[in-house]
């Protein structure tokens, strides 16, 4: 990598991690922008481990702290708000929406909008550093025995309903259709595998169909409606509001100021889509 060169690249799980990961990806920059990066949420939780300067988050004050070289990002309803400090390195599993509650060993409702401290889990933990690839094959590793000391299992209800959200299907069996204590029990069931209501997972999802077109700035007014309707939205004040919940700015301001992760991020989710 040249010096001053941004790196972001995309590894398919094994097999075996498949029902749980995602994907695992991995970015570095040198020497990156020191301005204020907006992450927004995608519907999936992630571990994330840092090899090199921390990130400085925006708490609810105002005030901007280091965080930890290791942590849990649980599901996020709202925008991340960070900083690079300084030389940036990382390795992350995206887990699926309901693929980290038996790795994180509690329900994902206790983890949502926050960061967790996996320092002492993630000890001894070392990943060689500028090796992308070998990142990747430590983490997999590592999870690899995480997986084999506990049980991991996918809820196929809880499943079934995600899988629906995010291709834009109807939902398996409509609220409607449910009796009360059955849409209760899914909504417990949810809040401990995935960590959000099936029906905000599909505002984000919803949210995202739209959001991946502001990594390419250069769409005029009329792409952007077009984009938000094929994604479900009524008209552009109902994208407009979700864009300031789940993006805290407008689509035209993120991607005018957005830079770095934040949007090798949005761009390499628009190709992958």
């Amino acid at each position: 990598m040249a010096s001053g060169e941004e790196r972001y690249q995309e590894f398919a799980p094994p097999p075996a991690l498949r029902p749980f990961v995602r994907t695992i990806w991995t970015y570095a920059a040198p020497d990156p922008s020191r301005t204020i990066q907006r992450i927004a949420p995608d519907g999936c939780p992630e571990l994330v481990f840092d090899l090199g300067a921390p990130y400085a988050e925006q708490g609810e004050d105002g005030v901007f702290r280091l965080q930890p070289p290791a942590l849990f990002a649980g599901q996020m309803t709202r925008p991340l708000v960070m900083h690079p400090t300084g030389p940036t390195e990382l390795v992350a599993v995206r887990f699926e929406p309901d693929g980290a509650r038996d790795f994180l060993g509690f329900p994902l409702s206790a983890a949502t909008d926050r960061r967790l401290d996996m320092v002492e889990r993630l000890a001894g933990f070392a990943p060689p550093p500028g090796d992308p690839a070998g990142q990747v094959a430590a983490f997999v590793a590592w999870l690899e025995d995480q997986r084999r000391r506990t049980v991991w299992w996918i809820d196929p209800v809880v499943r079934a309903e995600i899988t629906a959200a995010e291709t834009e299907a109807p939902a398996p069996t409509p609220a409607s259709a449910r009796a009360a204590s059955a849409q209760r029990a899914l909504q417990r069931r949810f809040a401990d595998r995935v960590g959000v209501s099936p029906r905000l997972l599909r505002s984000i999802f919803r949210f995202r169909r739209v959001f991946d077109h502001a990594a390419h700035p250069g769409e005029d007014v009329e792409g952007w409606l077009e984009a938000g309707l094929q994604a479900g939205y009524f008209d552009q004040p109902q994208m407009a509001r979700d864009f300031r919940r789940f993006l805290g700015c407008t689509a035209t301001d993120w991607a005018r100021d957005q830079h770095a992760l934040a949007r090798a991020i949005a761009s390499q989710a628009r190709v992958a889509s």
